[in-house]
């Protein structure tokens, strides 16, 4: 007797000792602390305001009803919105199974059958040759006990999941927001472009009909008169280009509404709006977390890779499950709702992976993979997102020293002209000269529109490098350096 308690405690130990393990195995990431982004000196000399984040209507702020209207329509009608919203109720789906699984399942089932028992299988003195008919019921219960929180953890990574693909949702419309606001700014920006190639083909033939009355006067020679034909020409190419800009824009506005390219030609000729000032948020690489979606998300997917990694831990240890049938049966035509006809199982039952070929640790490898993937990807987030406010803050002060610049050229162009026009009305000047000097003025006014245009654009990219009105969320969570430590 003591031979055989031996020989089973031995086997046990060894079976124990043999189960599937998840020691060695741990994930390596470690997300960024955004307060070791140094960012102090790049954004010295602007205007610091807690008020600086955008709000959700962000857009109202540009000056243009018609550009506000372009952007309900386009959050309501743009097709690639759906795209995101069923990508977030899928997530939550999914989460909703994980929750189901962490209860009790119920089962109930019925079926009634029959059957004429062939007499090679049974001879007729044992029922052979007759029709049997059963009828059978029965309700059944599991339930595996989450003895560990595996399923729990589980249920967590799925929800974690189903809120980053919610936040990406919100993404969607922000950045749909953006976009047709620099699609209509830069509609604004054709047209104007437009105006000044116009104007500038105007002046060229006016400059070429001079030149040739010149040369049939005697005064000037066909060297003078052909670089009069190229200017033209270089005009007419110019304001093809310009048609075709406000084309390809209002095409780019159709898109963006969900809407055919017909409904781009209704648009009206947009206003010039009016770039927001520069402002930098306080604690700008501690607050920016909250603020932008993507690293909303981004915090969202490190929290559910964090929780898949409990999850896969767990399934090296032993589970639990209760489980228990009810139910009546019988044969031929009698009654099966009598208490001869009952039965009846109920049982616990425990399981402990021993091997399997290596299953469970390659699961988990995977886990800690993931959560190395999504603690990368939120840590190249954060440093892009600083890095992109402070270099669109940075150009946008650029352009604005640029601007005062241009400024001043354009003045002193309009001046030059207005001073050739009077030299010309009082005969001192030609007007050939004239319209050398307007050449100058359309320039930089070409200039000016250039660098107004792209004011615009970089506010807007600004805006949504704010996080373009995104709402923080408290129950978001924050990555901090130790927040793997426990899956080691």
């Amino acid at each position: 007797m003591r031979l055989h308690l031996l020989a089973a405690a031995t086997a046990l130990t060894l079976a124990l000792a043999g189960c599937a393990s998840s020691g060695g195995l741990h994930p390596d990431g470690t997300p960024t602390d955004p307060a070791s982004l140094k960012a102090e000196r790049s954004l010295a000399g602007f205007k610091l305001s807690p008020a600086a984040w955008p709000s959700t209507d962000w857009w109202a702020g540009l000056g243009d009803p018609q550009l506000d209207a372009l952007i309900s329509e386009a959050l309501q009608d743009n097709p690639g919105l759906g795209v995101a919203d069923a990508r977030a109720r899928a997530a939550q789906a999914e989460a909703g199974i994980a929750d189901a699984a962490r209860g009790p399942t119920v089962n109930a089932g019925a079926s009634v059958s029959g059957a004429r028992i062939p007499t090679t299988i049974l001879p007729a003195s044992a029922g052979g040759g007759h029709f049997m008919l059963a009828k059978y019921a029965d309700v059944s219960f599991n339930w595996g006990l989450d003895l560990w929180g595996g399923k729990r953890a589980a249920w967590q990574a799925a929800l974690g999941a189903s809120r980053a693909a919610e936040v990406d949702a919100r993404a969607a419309r922000i950045e749909l927001s953006g976009n047709v606001a620099r699609a209509y700014a830069q509609l604004g920006y054709a047209f104007n472009e437009q105006d000044l190639a116009a104007g500038e083909l105007q002046r060229a033939n006016q400059s070429r009909e001079l030149t040739r009355q010149r040369v049939a006067a005697g005064i000037d020679n066909q060297i003078q008169l052909k670089q009069s034909d190229a200017e033209v020409a270089s005009a007419e190419q110019d304001t093809a280009l310009a048609k075709r800009a406000v084309d390809a824009a209002r095409s780019s506005l159709s898109v963006l509404l969900g809407k055919g390219p017909d409904r781009g030609l209704d648009i009206a000729r947009p206003h010039l709006l009016q770039p927001t000032a520069l402002a930098v948020p306080t604690n700008l690489p501690v607050d920016l977390l909250g603020h932008r979606a993507d690293l909303v998300a981004a915090r969202w997917r490190v929290e559910a890779a964090s929780k898949d990694i409990k999850a896969a831990k767990t399934e090296f240890l032993p589970n639990i499950s209760i489980g228990a049938m009810a139910g009546v049966i019988t044969l031929g035509g009698g009654n099966p709702f009598t208490l001869p006809s009952r039965f009846y199982q109920l049982g616990p039952s425990i399981s402990l992976p021993i091997f399997d070929g290596g299953k469970l640790r390659a699961n988990l490898s995977g886990k800690d993979a993931q959560y190395d993937l999504a603690v990368a990807q939120y840590n190249q987030t954060l440093v892009g997102a600083l890095n992109q406010v402070a270099d669109e803050l940075s150009a946008l002060q650029s352009v604005q020293e640029q601007l005062t610049a241009q400024q001043r050229a354009q003045d002193a162009a309009q001046q030059a002209w207005q001073l050739a026009l009077q030299r010309y009305q009082a005969g001192i000047g030609s007007y050939l000269e004239a319209l050398v000097v307007r050449q100058q003025l359309l320039a930089a006014n070409r200039g000016m529109a250039a660098l107004q245009a792209q004011q615009v654009d970089l506010s807007v990219q600004l805006i949504q490098s704010l996080g373009g009105g995104f709402q923080p969320q408290a129950e978001a969570p924050t990555p901090s350096p130790s927040s793997h430590s426990s899956h080691s």
